[in-house]
């Protein structure tokens, strides 16, 4: 590979690399609100009944961005390997604890007094106990997050790379889905077990398998929806590379 063709790789292995950890951040931020599926659409609750518990369609913030860091995931991994997801992997699990260690020490930080009521107005009586509701996240659920992100993505790259071997080139979204599917079966179970079965709100058992259900069920159909977009982002590297040099990289990645 030339240099200017091995600095462009290096370019775009940057530029994923931020989409992959900006966004995963993000997501553990902005995961502490629970939202309402249908009534973000208007329509009526669904009302699932699984394991003798009821619900209706309610989600973090997160799965918002999770569908981004999969489809990332994906991507590096067809272009840089196993190598490069686990390089990134572990650097976002370290810079989700660097960043959740810097948000508690800002909410141990004395507020000035004009500040706690510096949003009353907006119906925000306390602005330090909102700051450290939003930000100061339970270290449970902190745990059973990154845990499940990281054991996810490993699985990831095991499966994804295992369907590489068995179907060549072919079938792209085959590994990708597929990979997903089996690494989130994984992520969604596990992270609700650590923050809410064995911490501190003892979710019953039928309880956690009924809501870890949903939110498998979910991340399944984000992965079937994302398939298009795999293959566009595929296009995209194409077009920027160079069909031969983007099929060398995917060679190089395939052979680890």
């Amino acid at each position: 590979m030339s240099r200017p063709l091995a600095a462009r790789s290096q370019v775009l292995f940057v530029v994923l690399a931020g989409f992959f950890v900006a966004n995963a951040l993000l997501a553990e931020f902005v995961g502490v609100k629970i939202f309402a599926l249908e009534d973000t659409l208007g329509v009526d609750p669904l009302a699932w009944n699984l394991f003798g518990q009821q619900g209706s369609l309610s989600f973090t913030a997160g799965v918002l961005l999770w569908p981004v860091v999969f489809v990332m995931t994906d991507i590096i991994n067809e272009y840089y390997g196993p190598r490069g997801v686990r390089l990134l992997s572990w650097l976002t699990v370290g810079l989700i604890i660097y960043a959740f260690a810097f948000a508690f020490a800002a909410i141990a930080l004395a507020p000035a007094d004009w500040w706690r009521a510096a949003a009353r107005e907006q119906g925000v009586p306390d602005y330090q106990l909102a700051f450290a509701a939003v930000f100061g996240q339970g270290l449970w659920t902190i745990a059973g997050s990154v845990t499940a992100f990281l054991v996810g993505q490993l699985i990831d790259v095991a499966v994804f790379q295992h369907i590489r071997r068995l179907t060549g080139e072919r079938w792209v979204w085959l590994r990708a889905t597929g990979s997903t599917m089996v690494s989130q079966l994984v992520d969604s179970f596990v992270v609700l077990y650590i923050a809410f079965v064995i911490g501190p709100q003892q979710w019953p058992i039928p309880l956690f398998l009924a809501v870890g259900t949903v939110n498998y069920g979910y991340k399944v159909l984000m992965a079937l929806l994302m398939i298009p977009l795999i293959y566009a982002v595929r296009a995209g590297i194409r077009h920027y590379l160079g069909r031969e040099t983007a099929a060398e990289l995917a060679r190089e990645a395939s052979a680890g």
